[in-house]
């Protein structure tokens, strides 16, 4: 009598690499978003102050918009996981010298800012990788599912870091946070070394970096659901961002109580994430970007419950379902990448997706504080919310946003990337090619 085999409870759309990868998004989002806190406490136990504080987040965001589409043309042009793996290192070191520097008492203010642009520069490398690793390896009608929960993971992680992570500044110091934030790196590296990226095409040589980068911005202008969701989200993610991160305290030292409640309300659009991940795993909005903008409205609510402003209460459940909604735009403008962009561009499409998301944020928010002094907080915040439905809007005149449609039965943009009907096809054959299996890291550049 010969014993079945044992059936894994895995689904199969949850290969090695889906595996490794999201344990690795684990940890480092673990790390990372308790490295956050620790840093701007490591600045201001140094003595800084709040604009010091501000240096230190611009010295971040600046190489990461200065070195993104470079990222995304170098992630496609040599193996992915080797670039991930080396950005994880360059991130490693960083925070372990800036660790190191705290423990040690006083570092100055110049210190920390390199050490975070490094931090920078890596994650501008790490991000189109990770995101065209995941894209190129997930097949099939399950993608959309494997998307959100590697999303739900990772937004999971992110909540359980910024409260463990402050609960350690609190307990140990900064210096140990950002250490164990330097280990988190290592770890999740040496788990990507480990990817199989056998799946993947053999790269054509190209006609340089700069060609590769016309390429992919030929690619994204020649789609207009593409380049018009990109400027819209570059508007989007700017006020959003001002909004939350210069008017939010604010208003929650003037009006609410402190920094208590609002710490209460970010935590709720955090959680908020998570529920939408959940909802993506089992929803699968057949025009996908129609949905998906259609969500992009709530994220408007914030900044008008801020206006008001609501009380505690109201303005965490706004933010919980901003927050869900944002992961319903997520997943979907995931699915759709994956579906519509050919394999080999992927990485150098993200970058520029990227790139629009980030690009505006320190111009935004380095104009907040001029906009409330020449029209006080609460027209401002208005104007915030203003923005978000007017370019969202705006976005919906688009055809190819309205009509873009899942496709379930037909082979994907590229190759490689094959329906589970397909793929069973295949396995069958005796010389086909193994599945490729799924993978993750860096979803979306955007909110969440």
């Amino acid at each position: 009598m010969t014993t079945p085999a044992p059936t894994s409870r895995r689904p199969t759309w949850a290969g090695r690499n889906y595996t490794l990868l999201t344990a690795a998004a684990i940890v480092t989002n673990l790390g990372s978003h308790g490295a956050l806190i620790a840093a701007a406490f490591a600045v201001l136990d140094a003595g800084g102050d709040g604009g010091d504080v501000g240096l230190v987040a611009a010295a971040r965001t600046l190489p990461l918009v200065l070195f993104l589409l470079i990222g995304g043309a170098v992630a496609d042009r040599l193996p992915r996981h080797h670039v991930m793996v080396a950005a994880n290192a360059l991130n490693c070191i960083s925070q372990a010298a800036f660790a190191a520097l705290v423990l040690a008492g006083e570092p100055r203010l110049w210190q920390m800012m390199l050490l975070t642009g490094l931090g920078g520069v890596g994650q501008a490398f790490f991000g189109p990788a990770a995101e065209g690793m995941l894209m190129s390896s997930v097949s099939g009608e399950q993608a959309s599912r494997a998307f959100a929960l590697y999303r739900m993971a990772m937004q999971g992680a992110g909540l359980g870091g910024a409260a463990l992570g402050g609960l350690m500044v609190a307990v140990l110091g900064p210096g140990w946070v950002l250490a164990v934030d330097a280990a988190a790196f290592a770890v999740a590296g040496a788990l990507r070394s480990f990817l199989d990226v056998s799946h993947i095409p053999e790269r054509a040589p190209g006609g340089g970096l700069l060609a590769d980068l016309r390429d992919g911005w030929r690619e994204v202008t020649g789609r207009p659901w593409l380049w018009s969701i990109v400027a819209q989200f570059s508007v989007v993610v700017a006020v959003v961002g001002a909004a939350e991160s210069v008017f939010g305290p604010l208003v929650a030292r003037d009006e609410l109580g402190g920094a208590g409640p609002w710490g209460l309300a970010l935590g709720a659009f955090g959680a908020g994430t998570v529920g939408g991940a959940f909802l993506m795993m089992r929803w699968k909005p057949k025009r996908l970007l129609f949905a998906g903008t259609l969500c992009v409205f709530p994220l408007a609510a914030p900044s008008a419950a801020l206006a008001v402003p609501l009380p505690v209460a109201g303005l965490a459940a706004v933010m919980f379902v901003s927050g869900v909604a944002i992961e319903v735009f997520g997943v979907s403008w995931m699915t759709a990448m994956h579906q519509e962009i050919p394999e080999e561009k992927l990485s150098r499409v993200a970058a520029y997706d990227w790139f629009g998301s980030v690009a505006m944020v320190p111009l935004a928010t380095a104009l907040a504080g001029p906009a409330e002094s020449a029209f006080g907080r609460t027209p401002s915040l208005w104007g915030c919310a203003a923005l978000v439905v007017l370019v969202t809007a705006a976005v919906l005149f688009v055809p190819d946003v309205r009509n873009l449609t899942r496709r379930t039965k037909e082979v994907a943009a590229g190759p490689e990337r094959v329906t589970d009907d397909t793929a069973a096809a295949a396995a069958s054959a005796p010389s086909a090619p193994s599945a490729p299996s799924a993978d993750a890291e860096g979803a979306v550049g955007r909110l969440g």
